[in-house]
């Protein structure tokens, strides 16, 4: 995870997946080049917007908006993959999807891998 807090943006531009990075409001804070391009939505409109609200309802769901407050209420690190499926303004999409936060770092992530 730290590779990802880390980046610079020019750096998670450069990444072939999709990086969302949000705060605990909820309000996303880091959006690369990648998911920008595959979900149509410019990094402008999507900073400072909130994730499960405005940017990305479809995972409003207890299979990631759940997981992360649920690590962020124990204290406790957060590192899974799942399988999902992506529905908002774009056909059904099948990805997997990295849930990454530690108590320890202010901005948790979601990385969007999309099958080519």
């Amino acid at each position: 995870m730290s590779i990802i807090a880390n980046a610079s943006t020019t750096e998670l531009d450069e990444m072939d997946f999709g990086v969302i990075g949000f705060d605990d409001a909820g309000l996303v804070q880091r959006y690369n080049l990648f998911e920008s391009k595959l979900a149509g939505l410019r990094a402008q409109n999507v900073i400072g917007s909130h994730l499960f609200t405005n940017v990305a309802p479809c995972m409003n769901n207890f299979m990631v908006a759940q997981r992360f407050e649920d690590a962020r209420e124990s204290s406790t690190s957060l590192d899974t993959i799942i399988d999902y499926v992506l529905t908002l303004r774009m056909r059904p999409i099948k990805v997997k999807l990295r849930l990454l936060s530690r108590p320890d770092v202010l901005i948790r992530f979601i990385l969007v891998l999309r099958a080519t």
